[in-house]
């Protein structure tokens, strides 16, 4: 299995959840005893699905104490970012594919005291993120179609899993490297023993029979 400087973490996706009762997943989760929250924000046309915007995390912000996991799949996000860390965030996560300043756009969100992340459709090659890798808190694999929860796995992304963990062990750097999309205790594995350590898991974290040993069993 390869080995990452970070441990792991396993983070519920709140578009897995009931929508008409997202207070109430926010609160489950905390009561699970994790730690993290993932947020996909979603705008229509860099992804085929709306989700939420920043008056949703401000409204979920007092429940429950989580760290709010912020994954802008927009064509924009640089226009937005003030607006969601305002609302709350405390890491965002921005795609390398749209035409914005990239950079920029990741030096602002550490200028504003949130850790900042870069995030791959899987369509892109790693390359892509590569030379924003001394300067991200994470990055973010897709191993699905962004857009949609349910989606089965990706099985090869894995290799593009592993090319970060090789860079991020050559280059002696500490990100956490995340994975999204048909997550569950068993892909999850796949991706760890490649170097993961962040594993969003929507659908299979909110219908496990039994969540606690769901998590343990991804990051024992």
């Amino acid at each position: 299995m390869s080995t990452s400087p970070n441990p792991p973490v396993v983070v519920p996706s709140l578009l897995a959840s009931n929508h008409g009762r997202l207070a109430d997943a926010c609160l489950m989760v905390a009561n699970a005893g994790l730690e993290w929250l993932h947020l996909d924000i979603m705008d229509g046309h860099f992804v085929p699905n709306l989700s939420f915007g920043p008056q949703v995390l401000a409204d979920l912000r007092p429940l429950g104490g989580l760290f709010f996991d912020t994954h802008l799949m927009l064509d924009n996000p640089h226009q937005y970012i003030e607006a969601f860390a305002r609302a709350g965030a405390q890491q965002i996560t921005i795609h390398a594919e749209p035409d914005y300043p990239v950079a920029k756009t990741l030096t602002r969100i550490r200028a504003l005291g949130l850790k900042c992340g870069i995030a791959l459709k899987p369509g892109t090659a790693a390359r892509a993120a590569e030379p924003f890798l001394d300067i991200v808190d994470n990055v973010l694999v897709m191993t699905v179609e962004p857009g949609f929860g349910g989606q089965k796995f990706m099985a090869d992304m894995l290799p593009k899993i592993a090319q970060f963990s090789q860079w991020r062990f050559e280059r002696k750097l500490k990100f956490r490297l995340e994975v999204d999309g048909g997550i569950d205790d068993e892909t999850g594995l796949l991706c760890r023993a490649e170097g993961a350590d962040t594993f969003v898991c929507g659908t299979a974290w909110f219908h496990a029979p039994d969540r606690k040993s769901f998590v343990k069993k991804l990051t024992a």
